[in-house]
């Protein structure tokens, strides 16, 4: 049975449109998000959707289009905030978009933040983790943190949008992928159509 609680993470890779359209989707089928927002994930808002984040006083409100109280922005230094433990039950972690560094420190144990921490803990408690990364190509190492990440239990959900629903716009191209991640979470949605299934 679900516990209503997600966390996401979002770093500094770019690919902000997918946070943002995700949190949006979050909010609307979770009882509490617990969010982590890395400064560059923030300076990235910025440049990509021209959004300003203030950690002080964060609202959902200029990043989400709207005010959502089930968003618990969480300090990214701080580990005395529930996803940091096991005992701490929740549905999943997603990482959207994951940075390539983020994913070889979560490949390798080695846990420098809050985020990083919080992956460790849904590795080790078998939670489901989902990685979402844009960078490409890949080399070598990214490949091999990859498959060690797989290996221990992690989802790798490149952010790859689908075409064959011909999006209409940015969003709809973003949503594409926002869909399968819901999917990973156990979240049916209806973003866009399933291949060769009649609505």
């Amino acid at each position: 049975m679900g516990t209503g609680r997600i966390v996401l993470a979002v770093t500094g890779a770019s690919g902000a449109i997918y946070a943002q359209r995700l949190a949006r989707h979050l909010a609307q089928n979770f009882d509490e998000i617990y969010l982590m927002l890395s400064t560059q994930a923030i300076d990235v808002a910025l440049t990509e959707l021209g959004v300003a984040i203030n950690r002080k006083e964060f609202s959902t409100q200029p990043w989400l289009g709207k005010s959502f109280r089930n968003i618990h922005l969480l300090d990214e230094k701080d580990y005395f905030t529930p996803p940091a433990s096991g005992s701490f039950r929740h549905d999943g972690m997603i990482i959207c978009p994951c940075s390539m560094g983020t994913a070889g420190r979560i490949a390798n144990g080695v846990s420098n933040d809050l985020v990083t921490r919080a992956a460790d803990v849904c590795l080790k408690e078998r939670r489901p983790l989902i990685l979402v990364p844009r960078e490409m190509p890949w080399n070598l190492i990214h490949l091999r943190n990859m498959t060690q990440l797989a290996e221990a239990g992690a989802t790798i959900l490149p952010a790859s949008p689908a075409w064959y629903g011909k999006p209409k716009s940015m969003e709809d191209l973003a949503d594409t992928v926002v869909a399968r991640i819901l999917q990973a979470v156990g979240v049916e949605q209806n973003l866009f159509a399933q291949w060769m299934v009649e609505e």
